[in-house]
């Protein structure tokens, strides 16, 4: 199997959604989507020179961050300088168009553009531009809010999510949304962005709220990612046993221990939990979270025993894993390149050279690409499950007196 076909477009028209328009008489009724106007799509695959995509789950801020990407195109006829009148996107190249990056047939990003920034390189003669792209969540954090509607006492959190982004007016058509298991307060009518609302929702939660590589917004239930755990995992090793890997990071260290948790609801007096043997080891290490959405003060303690329960200890990480798509015979690995996304299962296998063995099944927490004419790696950012649960009949997570029971 060879290096990934790559393929960018560049939508112009306005709007959130990534496809093409509904056209009375052209389009197709299950594929075509509702649109303002005819959507001026270009594929611009054989005029980029490089792309850069960053994803992923920021451990020590405990939720996903916005993920973004760089595309360099080159501008042999001074098309994409939004100065020149005589170019074809002359007008068009305004903040907030669509770009969609894939390859053999599976999206890798999908966002909104933010900056182009245009040089002219006098040695080469040629100028080229970087067309900086942010998700969803750019959207979300400009999106203030107050009152949302429909926000009532008693829902689930993904009923919450559902309304906070029919406030906004997020196309239904760019949704996954788990029913959850926490139930919420009525919203609290305050100025924030739609973006803090929603995460408060999913610490509330326990779950994770992302964008997915197509552009469509996930929030899955913390059962579900609860349920992944151990479950399929893609094999990486460096002994011919797995799909070999160009390096792994691996950290030891106190970065993500927790042995105090200190939660408290809107409304609620602060919910602790404690882990005096894990104070003893390693010192403390305490983390507070107020203004939760949770509806009684048992549930935020269910989240603070539960955060504990999960931190308290700390073991060698791997961190990172990177591979080379351009590893001849490499199938397998291009597949898990490209296909692989948050709360998948990963096991990592290292053999050193002084014979040592790391042998750790994790989650993808975050996939990042660099891409050129004669590159393409990925990386793949991994961690221990971000909630433990007992799983019974697992290898990993049912051992009585080893594994964590959590709510």
């Amino acid at each position: 199997m060879a290096t990934p076909h790559l393929v960018v477009t560049f939508d112009f028209s306005s709007g959130a959604v990534f496809n093409y328009p509904f056209i009375i008489g052209e389009g197709v009724l299950g594929v075509n989507v509702l649109a303002d106007a005819a959507a001026l799509v270009v594929d611009i695959s054989d005029q980029v020179n490089k792309v850069t995509i960053r994803r992923g789950y920021n451990l020590l801020q405990e939720q996903f961050q916005a993920g973004t990407a760089t595309v360099r195109i080159l501008d042999h006829n001074g098309n994409w300088n939004p100065t020149n009148p005589a170019s074809p996107y002359y007008g068009l190249l305004v903040p907030l168009r669509k770009v969609r990056i894939s390859a053999d047939d599976s999206f890798l990003y999908s966002g909104y553009t933010t900056a182009y920034n245009y040089t002219w390189d006098k040695e080469q003669n040629i100028g080229y531009v970087d067309v900086e792209l942010s998700d969803a969540f750019r959207l979300y954090n400009m999106s203030s809010i107050t009152s949302v509607a429909s926000a009532t006492a008693g829902q689930t959190t993904g009923t919450r999510i559902t309304a906070i982004l029919n406030q906004i007016g997020f196309p239904t058509s760019m949704r996954e949304i788990d029913a959850g298991s926490t139930t919420v307060q009525t919203d609290p009518g305050t100025s924030r962005t739609s973006l803090q609302a929603i995460q408060n929702i999913e610490f509330s939660e326990q779950g994770g709220f992302f964008i997915q590589p197509s552009g469509n917004a996930r929030f899955i239930s913390r059962s579900a990612i609860q349920a992944k755990s151990g479950v399929n995992p893609t094999f990486f090793s460096n002994d011919g046993t797995g799909i070999n890997y160009r390096n792994i990071v691996t950290a030891l260290d106190d970065k993500l221990i927790i042995n105090t948790t200190s939660i408290t609801r809107a409304g609620g007096t602060a919910q602790t939990s404690s882990n005096t043997a894990s104070q003893i080891k390693y010192f403390p290490h305490s983390y507070t979270a107020t203004d939760l959405l949770v509806q009684t003060d048992a549930q935020a303690l269910d989240i603070a025993q539960a955060y504990t329960a999960t931190r308290a200890e700390t073991t060698l990480r791997v961190d990172a894993l990177t591979l080379d798509l351009n590893t001849a015979n490499y199938a397998a690995g291009t597949t898990a390149a490209l296909t692989l996304d948050f709360f998948d299962t990963i096991r990592v296998k290292n053999v050193g050279q002084d014979g040592t063995v790391i042998d750790k099944t994790l989650q993808c927490m975050g996939v990042s690409h660099e891409i050129s004419p004669s590159t393409w790696l990925t990386t793949l950012t991994t961690s221990e499950p971000i909630i433990d649960s007992f799983i019974i009949g697992s290898s990993l997570y049912g051992i009585i007196g080893t594994s964590v029971m959590t709510y």
